[in-house]
């Protein structure tokens, strides 16, 4: 099945975006282009993979990114390969599914990712000859037509007809060679049956060839070379002779240029060498920023380099020059926390079971379009904290407080200056390990304390008063583990503290003062009636709303508790357990899901995240306005792990197994003022069909769009903030050119300017 897709292509080595050129309901990728793999070059550009998406340089060094999001069909990019006849781009991801970039389009080939084939589809790379591309697979090889986009044929070479996993594939004038793990094998290119397996003779054990499973076969000037472990063998005369081998490992053997570019690994040092097909060595290059090399090929008269750890490298002599286009370090996997249009995020995160995965690539700063990352390499303070997973905003000097799970707390001022606290400090140490100071839960409340959850600690509650001092609690329940993770304050003060490993939710009142713990009030919050009404004991994320209701994810579902203010005073107060409409049936909410991340909009409606998409849900929770996932949207993955909302704005963060992404929504905190409403786009140009937004308005405002002598053209009322307008009257007709006045009436009910729309028709 073929699909053309037409792609929009985003221009520049930094992709500098203003916050006002996203539109309504427009999405946008913040993926790593930090780790890069795999490189192929067609035409006049190199193209480079990264886990999730591709990019590609000119001789310019201007930067092209595809993706999911603005061309591409998928993420988990495998590999690639480029076709000069047709100039066409091959892509293979990790589920075998393909896209063909052709000029300004994109074809989908998704037979082999559907097909019910049993065994490893996977794609390990391409051969392409002659209108065709010949896929090395798992279990065989996997034939496409590139002009019928559609796979033609599939060749099962295994001993006996089983299945094979092929590593490569390349040809001459006569055989078509696979690089198996059971050894080199050859078919002739004509006149024979490809697809028995039978035709498929084993090279491998004879004429010099030793037995043993082949990395790669590829052709350079017009001869057949082979890997057999780490050592280069090249077919002269029907006889393979050794051609290279020094010992080291040879990660990759890539032809280019009529040249050989090999990626070696000896102990922790790694190179790249160029050798001719005489097996004389022309250049040894090694390089700190030289880390983990994966491929490396000649463009634009240099050799470049896809590094997994330090992106794409220029090498020319001894110097090495890095390009990454600008983005995110790593994944996003961890916390995130917005103010005022500035977005911090967490890269690391922690198992299901609360175990470390040693993530160090740090934190993320996005502000005006562009990302910078803090991280040992940049801060070398922060060489001991791994698996950050938790930030939060000073709202005293916007300083950014970050929770490691391991490492302990880090603050960092805005003029990079950096304290941390582990030893000696009031975080302590874990009970099960007095070597890591794990911390898994910030929040401000609103008095500006910052609450910490010091997880497995004998005090696992920690706050830093504002006035600078610190004080350490102990929560006065067993609890597996001594676990706590994330933490919400309530509008009265009160810390809501989610407590993993099946404990449960926890609710601290503080009474009259944070010292005097003779007034202090504590309830657990379990399943079960008189409990806590809980879903489930599992609870995996918490969230205050506009109406100081709590909402609790659990791994059965989501909980609603809307008796904050009586907590203390009323003792039936419990979760309630919401009975929803969904399709036609009556259920509790998400009883089926494990609700991983829930955020509070503008209008407080609920966007909830699990492993299944994201819900956008209705401010009762009883409409379902978006439903997201990855086959039906752009969003790059299904597992999401956390969201985040920009108020000012209306940005939603997704951050997903497979990286951030995010989503200009409807709706925007409220304006207290209506000093600084701004209508986008504006002017509306000729042929917009988009949505305008109205942004900056008081909430639940009524909205006016009316011609210059106060005809109406449109009403609407405000989400939170803003509203939203198809440019369309009330009789669904597209409006003529010219200016129209944005009159906004609050509580008052008196109508006030706030501004005017220039309207271009075609």
């Amino acid at each position: 099945m073929k699909r053309p897709i037409f792609l929009i292509l985003l221009f520049c080595i930094h992709l500098i975006v203003s916050a006002q050129a996203v539109a309504i309901e427009q999405w946008r990728e913040h993926l790593s282009f930090n780790q890069a793999y795999k490189l192929s070059v067609l035409g006049g550009n190199l193209f480079c993979t990264v886990p999730a998406a591709v990019f590609s340089i000119d001789a310019n060094n201007e930067v092209q990114r595809y993706h999911k999001i603005n061309a591409l069909n998928d993420v988990g990019v495998q590999t690639i390969a480029s076709d000069a006849a047709t100039n066409q781009l091959l892509i293979a991801y990790n589920n075998s599914n393909i896209d063909i970039i052709k000029g300004s389009k994109v074809f989908n080939i998704a037979a082999i990712k559907n097909a019910a084939i049993s065994g490893d589809k996977k794609i390990n790379s391409f051969y392409v000859t002659g209108g065709k591309a010949y896929a090395a697979a798992g279990i065989g090889i996997f034939v496409i037509d590139l002009t019928r986009y559609e796979v033609s044929n599939t060749y099962i070479i295994g001993a006996a007809g089983n299945t094979v996993n092929v590593n490569a594939v390349t040809a001459d004038a006569n055989f078509l060679y696979a690089a198996t793990t059971e050894g080199l094998k050859k078919v002739a290119v004509a006149g024979i049956n490809q697809a028995d397996y039978k035709n498929w003779q084993l090279v491998s054990g004879t004429n010099g060839l030793q037995p043993g499973p082949v990395t790669t076969v590829l052709a350079n000037n017009n001869a057949i070379i082979a890997q057999r472990a780490d050592s280069l063998f090249i077919l002269n005369n029907n006889n393979w002779q050794l051609l290279y081998a020094d010992g080291l490992r040879i990660i990759n053997a890539t032809a280019s240029s009529g040249k050989i570019v090999l990626c070696q690994q000896n102990g922790i040092n790694y190179r790249v060498t160029v050798i001719t097909n005489t097996g004389s060595v022309e250049s040894v290059m090694q390089h700190p920023k030289i880390a983990a090399p994966q491929q490396a090929v000649f463009f634009n008269n240099g050799l470049w380099l896809a590094d997994a750890v330090n992106g794409l490298l220029s090498i020319n002599g001894s110097n090495v020059t890095v390009l990454q286009p600008n983005s995110p370090a790593g994944k996003v996997l961890g916390g995130l926390t917005i103010k005022q249009e500035l977005l911090w995020a967490a890269s690391g995160t922690v198992t299901a079971n609360f175990t470390n995965t040693f993530n160090g690539t740090g934190l993320y700063q996005f502000n005006n379009g562009e990302w910078r990352n803090m991280n040992a390499t940049v801060i070398p303070a922060l060489d001991s904290l791994y698996d950050f997973n938790t930030v939060a905003i000073d709202p005293t000097d916007q300083s950014v407080w970050a929770g490691s799970f391991g490492g302990g707390l880090c603050n960092i001022k805005t003029n990079n200056t950096i304290q941390v606290f582990k030893q000696n400090s009031f975080i302590e140490p874990s009970l099960a390990n007095p070597s890591l100071y794990r911390v898994a839960g910030l929040a401000f409340d609103n008095n500006h304390n910052l609450w910490i959850s010091n997880y497995g600690a004998a005090n696992n509650l920690v706050v830093k008063k504002a006035d600078g001092s610190w004080k350490k609690i102990a929560v006065p329940y067993a609890l597996a583990e001594n676990a706590l993770a994330q933490i919400v304050t309530d509008d009265f003060n009160q810390v809501w503290i989610r407590s993993p490993k099946n404990n449960g939710l926890i609710c601290y009142n503080s009474g009259s003062s944070i010292d005097n713990i003779a007034d202090d009030r504590w309830k657990l919050f379990r399943a079960g009636k008189g409990n806590g009404n809980l879903p489930d004991n599992n609870v995996l994320c918490i969230a205050k709303d506009k109406n100081n209701f709590i909402w609790v994810g659990t791994a059965k579902g989501i909980g609603i508790i809307p008796c904050a203010q009586q907590l203390f005073t009323n003792n039936s107060c419990e979760a309630v357990l919401p009975i929803v409409q969904q399709d036609n049936f009556a259920g509790y909410l998400f009883r089926d899901e494990e609700v991983q991340c829930i955020a509070v909009d503008g209008a407080n409606r609920k966007w909830v995240g699990t492993k299944n998409g994201v819900w956008l849900l209705s401010e009762d929770a009883e409409k379902t306005i978006y439903r997201f996932t990855q086959s039906n949207s752009p969003l790059l993955a299904d597992d999401v792990l956390n969201i985040a909302i920009d108020e000012k704005n209306g940005d939603v963060y997704f951050a997903t197994a497979n990286g951030l992404c995010s989503f200009r929504s409807t709706a925007t905190e409220a304006s207290v003022t209506e000093n600084e409403v701004l209508v986008f786009p504006n002017p509306v140009p000729p042929g917009y069909n988009g949505t305008i937004a109205i942004r900056g308005l008081p909430e639940n405002s009524i909205v006016k769009i009316t011609e210059l002598n106060g005809r109406l053209v449109h009403q609407t009322r405000s989400l939170g903030g803003q509203a939203v307008w198809s440019g369309k009257n009330y009789k669904g007709q597209t409006i003529s050119t010219g200016v129209y006045l944005v009159l906004v009436s609050n509580e008052s009910r008196q109508d006030k300017l706030v501004s005017k729309i220039v309207f271009i028709a075609k």
